[in-house]
């Protein structure tokens, strides 16, 4: 199955007192309609574990995630599920992590385990309906004390531990550097790679404050933007992506696990990126999930300057947008 659709927020960033969100139904039943069949869904461990205590989760929380699956399942939507904050490791805010996950014996242990458990819980569900995203966005090489060889004999192990309690779940490893860089050395382990579709960053994340190289950028123009010593254009991004087309040689799937553009980049811009960055995908056959359904990278109401909306069972829809999610599925 080739799985296209959204990223969505439900269990995403824990705050004191905050629980998950239930499912939104009206989002997924226009998934149906509209031809998609895929969410991810990024959490955040600590709406299961206090005070780092990795080893003791607060199951009753996996409810919300068994609704979101009985739901996804119900409507032939396939999930992945995916620990966006991990124990000693978040791409946002891993300032507040007690751990390092590339460095302490104790959050790698507590990773492998949160999976373990997962594994146990979802044991039997179809592959069709489920698949495990293990970390979402490792750091750069060096960042934290990361290193391939870290890095690998963490995913291993954790690869190892999911399959001796399930054998046959689809496990989804994202690349390294913010899901920027492909692992040919994890070819071997019959894991779905997961990459990404952010680039140029100065085009998708033009005014996005959380990223420490949005100062200073002038307002992004496309085709032909020049960024980090490129001069972006389709064939730039083909490039980019040559290094997973080569791990695809190997017999690995690829799956684009997010993509999008914020909504400070002017529309006409947006929309001439996305369609060439979309029909790479179709040429490659890469499923491949946006970032996100609602919100300033979704389809829905995202604010993006220029943008005309159409109204769809009370959604303002960016048409032009979704024409193009829809026209570039294989």
């Amino acid at each position: 199955m080739k799985k296209y659709g959204f990223n969505f927020q439900w269990i995403y960033v824990w705050d004191e007192g905050k629980s998950p969100l239930k499912p939104d139904l009206k989002a997924l039943d226009f998934l149906v309609e509209m031809g998609f069949n895929f969410t991810r869904i990024p959490t955040d461990y600590r709406f299961w574990i206090k005070n780092f205590d990795y080893l003791n989760p607060d199951e009753s929380v996996f409810e919300y995630i068994d609704l979101y699956l009985e739901e996804c399942k119900k409507r032939n939507i396939h999930m992945c599920l995916n620990i966006h904050r991990g124990p000693g490791y978040c791409i946002n805010r891993n300032d507040i992590e007690r751990d390092n996950l590339w460095l302490d014996r104790v959050a790698q242990d507590g990773f492998v385990y949160q999976w373990q458990v997962f594994a146990k819980r979802y044991k039997g569900v179809s592959n069709k309906y489920l698949s495990f995203d293990l970390l979402n966005e490792p750091p750069d090489i060096g960042q934290y004390g990361m290193t391939r060889e870290i890095h690998s004999s963490l995913i291993r192990r954790t690869v190892e531990a999911i399959r001796e309690i399930d054998p046959e779940r689809e496990i989804v490893i994202d690349g390294l550097g913010g899901g920027n860089i492909a692992m040919p050395e994890l070819a071997d382990i019959g894991v779905i790679h997961s990459g990404r579709g952010y680039q140029p960053m100065a085009l998708t994340h033009y005014e996005a404050t959380w990223w420490n190289g949005y100062k200073g950028l002038p307002v992004p123009t496309y085709p032909d933007l020049i960024w980090d010593g490129k001069v972006w254009n389709k064939d730039t991004i083909r490039e980019y992506y040559k290094p997973w087309r080569d791990v695809e040689e190997k017999g690995v799937e690829v799956h684009i696990g997010e993509f999008g553009c914020f909504n400070k980049t002017p529309n006409d811009v947006a929309l001439r990126w996305f369609k060439d960055l979309l029909s790479l995908y179709k040429e490659f056959e890469w499923g491949y999930s946006l970032w996100n359904f609602k919100g300033p990278f979704g389809i829905i109401e995202h604010g993006r300057d220029g943008a005309k909306y159409e109204d769809y069972h009370g959604y303002k829809v960016d048409r032009e947008l979704l024409d193009l999610l829809i026209e570039n599925r294989v």
